[in-house]
């Protein structure tokens, strides 16, 4: 069995169409989509479209929360709050209401078996979407933060777009890094891959090139708030 988890697309829609060719490529026999769809992109529409057209099981991100019911005080810093909900008010001129009904609908974590290894996977904790647990976080912090609220052999989750694989205690803890906008100075969409058969674990981060020209000039095309920014991360990786 093969599993593909995939994460932040953030509304770049030409990522997550090479990302999801790439799935196709790897023979992947099901797709799990661990939130922030539409938010900080210029095409949130195709992309949360295409999340749809997977017919799968999606769960929700800050960023969904976001576009739902806007960014709010205290949870970015001050100095950004008018423009990210900017960012957000724009992002939710291009939706369907019925799009926001979808987005508000979504659960917050996802707990099931595969031959039995269970796999707890979530946004950014079991218990929060705003939480952040990095790399390079201490045992302590990995086991209290993202170990403790369900019982698994795998835990993955996302919303760092820092992707790595850790092992801690006999288990398997997973970020899967962004389809859309990757922090981690490569400029190639990030998702995990995890495999089993036979009781046997075979976990992997896939990394996809993508056309970055083209979703900077959609960026400046749709008059996308913010656009000079965002186009920035686009082309390094960084914020």
């Amino acid at each position: 069995m093969k599993i593909a988890f995939i994460s932040d697309i953030h509304g770049n829609a030409i990522a997550l169409e090479a990302v999801l060719q790439d799935i196709e490529n790897q023979g992947i026999d099901k797709i799990y989509v661990l939130g922030d769809i539409c938010y900080r992109g210029p095409e949130p529409k195709r992309s949360l479209d295409l999340v749809r057209s997977l017919h799968t099981e999606v769960i929700k991100g800050n960023a969904d929360e976001w576009v739902v019911r806007g960014v709010q005080e205290g949870e970015v810093p001050e100095k950004v709050l008018e423009l990210m909900n900017l960012e957000r008010q724009w992002i939710v001129s291009q939706l369907e209401p019925s799009d926001i009904n979808y987005l508000a609908s979504l659960p917050e974590q996802l707990n099931f078996s595969i031959e039995n290894v269970g796999i707890s996977a979530f946004h950014a904790t079991p218990t929060s979407l705003f939480d952040i647990v990095l790399p390079n976080a201490d045992d302590q912090q990995i086991e209290t933060s993202l170990m403790e609220a369900n019982e698994a052999q795998i835990y993955v989750y996302a919303h760092i777009h820092k992707p790595y694989i850790r092992f801690l205690n006999g288990k398997i803890i997973m970020n899967i890094g962004s389809v859309g906008l990757p922090f981690d100075g490569l400029t190639k969409s990030s998702y995990g891959l995890i495999e089993i058969e036979d009781g046997h674990i075979k976990t992997s981060i896939r990394r996809v090139s993508y056309n970055l020209e083209s979703v900077v000039a959609l960026y400046h095309e749709v008059k996308y708030p913010n656009a000079d920014m965002m186009s920035k991360v686009i082309m390094t990786a960084k914020i």
